[in-house]
C-alpha cells in the first residue's frame, strides 16, 4: 500500500496513536500528532518527519488551531485518527452506582467530546474537498462486557456513544465522498493498560479471553487494520466497527 503523500492527522502520540503514525509514515503519509505530552510529540513528530501540537482537544480552541496547523504545516487533510481517549478510572469511572460526577463528565470529555471537536474541525474541511477518511476509537467492552474486571461504566458509555455517532455521521457524509468507521480493540498493550499488566489475574484471563494472542494485544496489532481502514484499499468501507480484540468477543 502506499500513501502517497496523504496528509494524516492522529490524535495520540503514544501507544496506538504511535504505532499508526509510525506504520503511516512508513508507507509515504506525511503525519502530523496531537496530544498532551509535548516530549512525545516532538520525538514522534521527528521520528515520522512530521508535525505536532501539544494541547487538550477536548477544548475547542485547541482542536481547531491543532487542525488548522496541520493543514498550515502539511496540507490539507486526508484522513484523521480520533485515538485520544484514556481511562476515568482515577477520575471516578466505574460501576454506575459509584461513579461520580467528576468521573463521569471527564471520562466523556476525553474519549467522547476531544473525538466531537476533531470531527467537526476537519470534517469542515473535507466537505469541501469531497472526500476524506476518518477512523474512531471505540472498545471492544461497549458491546461484549466483561463486569469482574472491566467495570468502567462511563467508559463503555462514551464509547457506545462513538459508534453511534460513527455509523449515523457515516451514512450521512458518504455522499460527500467521505468515510467514517470505528475500531474496537480488545485489552491492548499500552501506557493505559498499565493496571492490567501487572495484574496476574487479567493476565490469566487473557489466555482466553483473548486467545489469538493468549495476552494482551500489541500496539501494532491494531495500527494495521487502523491504516488500512483509513487508506485507500479500504475506499469501498464505511460506517463499520472493526473488532480487533484477538477473539474477546466471541471467547
Amino acid at each position: 500500500m502506499v500513501l502517497d503523500d496523504q496528509v494524516w492527522l492522529i490524535t495520540g502520540s503514544s501507544g496506538i496513536g504511535a504505532a499508526t503514525a509510525r506504520l503511516a509514515a512508513v508507507y509515504g503519509a506525511k503525519v502530523f500528532v496531537c496530544g498532551l505530552d509535548e516530549n512525545d510529540n516532538r520525538q514522534l513528530a521527528a521520528e515520522c518527519g512530521g508535525g505536532y501540537h501539544t494541547g487538550d482537544l477536548s477544548i475547542t480552541a485547541e482542536a481547531e488551531t491543532a487542525v488548522a496547523r496541520c493543514i498550515s504545516e502539511l496540507g490539507p487533510i486526508d484522513a484523521l485518527f480520533n485515538v485520544a481517549g484514556g481511562s476515568g478510572r482515577k477520575h471516578g469511572d466505574g460501576p454506575l452506582h459509584l461513579i461520580s460526577d467528576d468521573g463521569w463528565a471527564r471520562t466523556f470529555d476525553v474519549n467522547l467530546k476531544t473525538m466531537f471537536l476533531m470531527s467537526r474541525a476537519v470534517l469542515r474541511r473535507m466537505m469541501a474537498r469531497e472526500r476524506g477518511s476518518i477512523l474512531n476509537m471505540a472498545t471492544v467492552t461497549a458491546y461484549s462486557p466483561e463486569p469482574k474486571n472491566f467495570a468502567t461504566h462511563a467508559y463503555a458509555a462514551a464509547k457506545g456513544a462513538a459508534i453511534a455517532m460513527t455509523r449515523s455521521a457515516a451514512a450521512f457524509y458518504a455522499p460527500h465522498g467521505i468515510r467514517i468507521n470505528a475500531i474496537a480493540p480488545g485489552l491492548v498493550r499500552t501506557p493505559m493498560s498499565l493496571r492490567a499488566q501487572t495484574d496476574d489475574r487479567i493476565l490469566e484471563l487473557m489466555k482466553t479471553k483473548q486467545p489469538l494472542s493468549g495476552s494482551l494485544l500489541d500496539p501494532d496489532d491494531i495500527a494495521r487494520a487502523a491504516v488500512f481502514l483509513l487508506g485507500p484499499s479500504a475506499q469501498m468501507i464505511t460506517g463499520q466497527i472493526l473488532g480487533v480484540d484477538g477473539g474477546w468477543e466471541i471467547s
